[in-house]
């Protein structure tokens, strides 16, 4: 099995490199072998191998991107034993990847198959209206999935203030605010969520 360094720095696989620099130290500090003894001290040694060559596979470009693809990639002895969530997963890290390196036609076909395999999965509609959006050929497309992922998390802000932004961009303000507004009563602060409302108002 494929060591999947991105769980070993418990990051995901759309991390920055500031952000894998960042957790690399702070391990370093917190599971330096130094601290310990005993047995302890044998482990965090075991731990710190795995974390310092997880640290040296990702933050070097060319490993990382080849590191994606093994996780990534499914061999014939589990493909078939994966259950749907699990197969849109590995369709949805190859889509977090593409979408990284900006192959947002690419990332949206990934999307689209998790999307297919995991219906219910608000997040993969999320980064589908995401990556649709990036191609202003598939605007109708970035708007349903949009639409969609509001009605499997209601709760999500997130999901609720980029339907709104999209919707604004297509023209329907009515419907852009409909979203924003549902994106407020769990983020009444939120100076985007204000700001857009504000320009909806002006606009009328």
């Amino acid at each position: 099995m494929v060591k999947d360094y991105y769980a070993v720095l418990s990051l995901s696989q759309s991390a920055t490199q500031e952000q894998i620099r960042l957790r690399f130290l702070e391990l370093a500090r917190s599971r330096h072998p130094d601290l310990f003894r005993g047995e302890e001290k044998l482990r965090a040694e075991n731990d710190f191998q795995d974390i310092t060559e997880a640290f040296n596979v990702l933050s070097n470009p060319e490993r990382r991107r080849r590191h994606d693809i093994e996780v990534t990639t499914p061999t014939p002895a589990t493909a078939t034993a994966m259950s749907p969530k699990q197969t849109a997963r590995s369709f949805m890290q190859r889509g977090t990847r593409a979408y990284r390196e900006r192959r947002y036609a690419e990332a949206v076909r990934e999307f689209e198959r998790a999307c297919a395999v995991d219906t219910e999965n608000a997040t993969a509609w999320y980064n589908l209206a995401l990556a649709a959006s990036r191609e202003p050929s598939l605007r109708s497309k970035a708007l349903s999935s949009a639409a969609r992922a509001t009605e499997l998390d209601r709760m999500n802000v997130t999901y609720h203030k980029l339907a709104g932004k999209l919707f604004v961009e297509a023209g329907m303000p009515l419907r852009a605010e409909r979203y924003y507004r549902r994106a407020l009563q769990w983020a009444r602060e939120d100076e985007e969520i204000l700001t857009a409302l504000e320009r909806l108002k002006r606009s009328k």
